[in-house]
């Protein structure tokens, strides 16, 4: 059976997205080579929140449109969503919207693309992985990975010889100059 990955592009502040669902942040961004085929060839199904399809996935689909194959969109008001080819609406609780994307993956891993779906999917220990892309951006305001006000810390452990070391970035911040418009292009 394939795992349920809570998988995400993060902004090094924490967000996956900005205002809005604003994906924008991404367009600077690379990843290594082979990153996006490992992700279209071991998943067999999206799971994905009303917010985030209504303003972000819409009619598009996942790694520019490479990766084909059953998305199932989790909302309270499934009646009113604009209907789109290959995308199910589902109403109801969360670990059955689960189910339902894990038997239609066929063993292959269920990707969930919602903070929100995800943080109830981990209080009910239902995700087995969490694959982070950290961009080099510091984004200041959006849709952050993780929400749990007043909630308890969530430990993790890496992969590896030692899971509980820290991960050590160092960026440096790109310097714009008054009236220069790049803004990050060097």
């Amino acid at each position: 059976m394939g795992k349920v990955l809570m998988h995400f592009a993060v902004s090094v502040d924490g967000f996956v997205a900005g205002p809005g669902h604003d994906m924008s942040f991404m367009a600077k961004a690379t990843v290594r080579d082979g990153l996006h085929s490992e992700y279209i060839e071991s998943t067999g199904a999206i799971l994905a929140g009303r917010d985030g399809f209504d303003s972000a996935i819409g009619d598009s689909r996942p790694y520019g449109g490479a990766w084909q194959g059953p998305i199932f969109v989790l909302t309270h008001h499934p009646e009113d969503a604009r209907p789109t080819e290959d995308i199910t609406f589902l109403s109801g609780p969360v670990d059955e919207a689960l189910r339902i994307a894990l038997d239609a993956a066929g063993g292959k891993n269920v990707e969930v693309f919602s903070p929100t779906i995800c943080a109830q999917l981990l209080r009910l220990g239902l995700i087995d992985e969490i694959d982070l892309h950290i961009v080099p951006v510091l984004l200041g305001d959006g849709i952050r990975l993780y929400d749990a006000l007043g909630g308890q810390p969530l430990h993790l452990l890496r992969d590896g010889d030692t899971p509980t070391r820290t991960v050590d970035l160092r960026y440096r911040p790109i310097r714009a100059t008054v009236g220069d418009e790049r803004h990050g292009d060097e």
